[in-house]
């Protein structure tokens, strides 16, 4: 790659009420620096918002900008829909709320070449605008969030299970189908673990770094993970041997503070010191998790991890095992473009 062109390089987005974020999310990816070709194709779903306004805004802006409609407003859908429409043959995927580092698709069309990974990803980089996000975006970020995860956390670079968003080789979207359309959540680790399991490498490297603007408020923020932790369920039904010890964390402990809160209200308050326990250390993982961050965020971040743990726990444990059955029955959907 030294002398010639670099790959051409299809950035895919899919959107949905991204009015706040979209605008600069592409400025990020309009302005990379990256020497190859490039082309953004914005997938968009059904918004309430201005989001289509400022997407035909930024149509008319460069030429390099194209749209595709997602009627479904499935985050999957308009993935393979943006995959099928797009033309090159590395495949960038972009949220419309994640802004991508200056030298990111630089960074990893050379980590596929070095690795010869499918799908090279990096650090999801919470950052937050107000008091709650940078509380969010600190539990976000932090062991006592979010476990080992490298994408979260940082660390060496590596195999990996599945990373942040991804930079794929189109030939490796093309072989599996594309995204799994039924995972409205969980898209991502379902599709990696395809890949590994077709015999791929998922590589991870802190070289790459997209920033992420979290949920604005505590519902928001416990649906998200609520459907984190009911699709993640969903993945472990459908790939036997997909799970792990990290993932039982929340669920485990959703089961063990209701069980004390139960038996402290019925039996005896003896029952009362899981919870405590649990508040107890959240509350001291906070500490060092909001660092440097105002008074107002630090003391927000307890209540964004119990929000975070609680949701997934939940979600995990109520996930319907009528999903698995529509999952298994399900066609993968083709994306081929050849």
């Amino acid at each position: 790659m030294h002398d010639q062109q670099p790959p051409a390089v299809s950035v895919i987005m899919p959107v949905l009420n991204e009015e706040r974020h979209l605008r600069t999310s592409v400025r990020h990816i309009l302005e990379q620096e990256y020497a190859g070709e490039l082309e953004v194709v914005i997938a968009l779903g059904p918004s309430t918002d201005r989001t289509d306004e400022i997407a035909a805004e930024l149509v008319r802006e460069d030429s390099r900008v194209h749209t595709v409609p997602n009627p479904t407003g499935r985050t999957p859908a308009a993935l393979n829909a943006a995959i099928k429409a797009s033309r090159h043959p590395i495949v960038v995927r972009v949220d419309g709320h994640g802004m991508l580092s200056p030298n990111y698709i630089a960074t990893a069309v050379r980590l596929l070449e070095e690795t010869g990974a499918q799908n090279v990803g990096g650090i999801m980089h919470a950052e937050g605008e107000n008091s709650w996000e940078r509380a969010v975006a600190a539990a976000m970020t932090s062991k006592v969030g979010v476990g080992n995860a490298a994408f979260h956390t940082g660390g060496a670079a590596g195999p990996a299970e599945t990373v942040y968003l991804g930079v794929f080789r189109r030939e490796a979207l093309e072989t599996q189908g594309g995204y799994n359309e039924e995972f409205i959540r969980a898209q991502d680790w379902e599709l990696n673990f395809r890949i590994r399991e077709a015999g791929g490498l998922i590589w991870f490297s802190p070289e790459l770094l997209v920033s992420y603007r979290p949920r604005p408020n505590v519902k928001a923020l416990a649906k998200q993970y609520k459907d984190y932790g009911r699709w993640r369920h969903v993945v472990a039904r459908y790939h036997q041997g997909s799970i792990n010890l990290r993932y039982l964390a929340a669920p485990t402990a959703v089961v063990a503070i209701a069980a004390g809160l139960v038996a402290g209200a019925t039996v005896t308050p003896w029952g009362l010191i899981v919870p405590a326990g649990y508040l107890a250390a959240i509350t001291a993982g906070s500490v060092p998790a909001g660092k440097g961050l105002p008074l107002a965020a630090r003391a927000r971040i307890p209540v964004a991890l119990a929000t975070m743990h609680m949701s997934w726990g939940f979600g995990f444990l109520t996930s319907p095992r009528s999903l698995a059955k529509k999952v298994i029955a399900s066609r993968r959907p083709a994306v081929r473009t050849s």
